[in-house]
C-alpha cells in the first residue's frame, strides 16, 4: 500500500505546489474519504503487526523481548544464552551476528574496566574468527584500541561504547530471531506512519491543511488561521 494512496494523491499534490492555498477540513476530508482501501490490504497490516510485535506465538515472543532487553542492558552473555534456548541454528548459521555478539560481550568488558579479562576474552574467543576474516579483524582491532586508553571515552573509536551501538546489536540479533521464524523483520505498520510524518513534511511547504499531529488517536486538526 502506497501512503500517498490512503491520504493524497500525487495530482492533488503537485495542484497544491503552484501556490500556498488553505485547505479546509471538510475539503480534506472529502478527500480521505474518496480514497478506497482494501480489507485484504488492512487485514494483512493488521496480521503483520500482531505475528511481529502483539499476543501470537506469545511464548516466542517473551523469549525475543528478553533478549533484546539483555542486549540493551549490557547482558550480552544471557541473551546469547537465551538465543541458542530459543533455536541454536539462529547463531550457528550467522556467523556475522554471533562475532557481533561477541564484539559486544568484549565492549561491555572493556566499559566495566575489566582490561585483563577483555584481553583474555578477545584472544580465545575474537582473534580465532578474525583469522578467519578479515573485516572481523578489523572490527576486532577497532575494538580492543580502546584499552590503549586509560579512559576509553576519549578514544577515537569511542562510539562502541555509545547506547546506539548496543542497540545496533539488539536490532540485528532481534531480526536474526524473526527471519528464523519466517517472520518479517521490518514492521509495516511503524514505516507507513513514517510515511505520513515524511508526507506532511513534504507537504508543509505547499499547502495549508488539516494535520494529523498525533499518530495514537489520527484526529486531523484544523490549520491555524
Amino acid at each position: 500500500m502506497s501512503l500517498f494512496r490512503i491520504f493524497i494523491n500525487q495530482d492533488d499534490v503537485d495542484d497544491m505546489a503552484t501556490s500556498k492555498k488553505v485547505i479546509t477540513r471538510e475539503e480534506w476530508e472529502k478527500k480521505l474519504n474518496a480514497v478506497k482501501l482494501r480489507k485484504e490490504d488492512m487485514n494483512t497490516l493488521v496480521m503483520n503487526f500482531l505475528v511481529t510485535e502483539a499476543e501470537i506465538d506469545l511464548a516466542t515472543i517473551t523469549v525475543r523481548m528478553a533478549v533484546k532487553k539483555a542486549v540493551q542492558n549490557g547482558n550480552v552473555e544471557d541473551a546469547i544464552e537465551k538465543v541458542n534456548d530459543l533455536n541454536p541454528e539462529i547463531l550457528d548459521t550467522n556467523p556475522e551476528l554471533f562475532f557481533h555478539l561477541q564484539q559486544q560481550r568484549l565492549i561491555e568488558l572493556i566499559r566495566q574496566g575489566k582490561t585483563e579479562e577483555a584481553l583474555e576474552f578477545a584472544q580465545e574467543e575474537l582473534a580465532p574468527r578474525g583469522e578467519e576474516n578479515q573485516a572481523f579483524l578489523q572490527e576486532l582491532e577497532k575494538t580492543v584500541a580502546m584499552l590503549v586508553f586509560e579512559d576509553a571515552s576519549n578514544c577515537p573509536v569511542k562510539d562502541l561504547l555509545d547506547i546506539s551501538h548496543r542497540l545496533k546489536t539488539t536490532s540485528e540479533v532481534n531480526a536474526a530471531i524473526l527471519t528464523s521464524q519466517s517472520h518479517e523483520k521490518d514492521l509495516k505498520l511503524p514505516s507507513l506512519l513514517k510515511m505520513l510524518i515524511w508526507a506532511q513534511n513534504q507537504l508543509d511547504e505547499k499547502p495549508v491543511y488539516p494535520h494529523i499531529n498525533d499518530l495514537s488517536t489520527g484526529q486531523l486538526e484544523d490549520p491555524p488561521e
